[in-house]
């Protein structure tokens, strides 16, 4: 289940990773476009950033980008930025366990992506940078899947409309 929005109306979600160049802007541009596909991006916001600054500014990853626009989605516009715990968004949802400890641990509105991913949820996802092509190709693979659960669960419990 997801956290109801704090504000009726709209839903902000977040995407964190370590440097914000790889998994979370991958996972912040599929999501984005599949939500705008779905006639959800006008109620459902969607930002990335990571738990280091040592990016912050930077385009995404020359790899995560050439595995986006080789799969046909834009990976232009992405600026890397820093995750800020004051910022007001309804659900973050973090790449790895290490991630999740960074911003605090696991509550109501912070969990892991793949909490949502119906082939394994809970597990991370891999970080690619260290490794070839390959891995950037994989982390696509799992976000497009999980980014497919979380729109099923968006449109099935509506977490932006106002329950009172």
């Amino acid at each position: 289940m997801l956290p109801a929005a704090r504000t009726p109306g709209s839903y902000r979600i977040e995407l964190v990773c370590l440097g914000n160049i790889c998994r979370s802007p991958t996972a912040h541009v599929v999501l984005e476009e599949r939500l705008a596909d779905a006639g959800l991006g006008d109620v459902v916001e969607v930002s990335s950033s990571g738990t280091g600054d040592w990016h912050v500014g930077d385009p995404m990853d020359r790899r995560a980008a050439a595995t986006l626009t080789a799969a046909g989605y834009d990976a232009s516009r992405h600026r890397a930025r820093q995750h800020d715990p004051a910022d007001d968004v309804d659900l973050v949802l973090v790449m790895d366990d290490a991630n999740l400890a960074d911003v605090g641990g696991r509550t109501d509105r912070i969990r892991k992506f793949r909490d949502l991913d119906p082939r394994e949820p809970g597990s991370d996802v891999p970080d690619p940078y260290y490794g070839g092509d390959h891995g950037f190709e994989e982390v696509l693979t799992m976000v497009e899947r999980t980014a497919s659960a979380i729109i099923d669960a968006l449109r099935h419990e509506r977490p932006w409309a106002d329950r009172t």
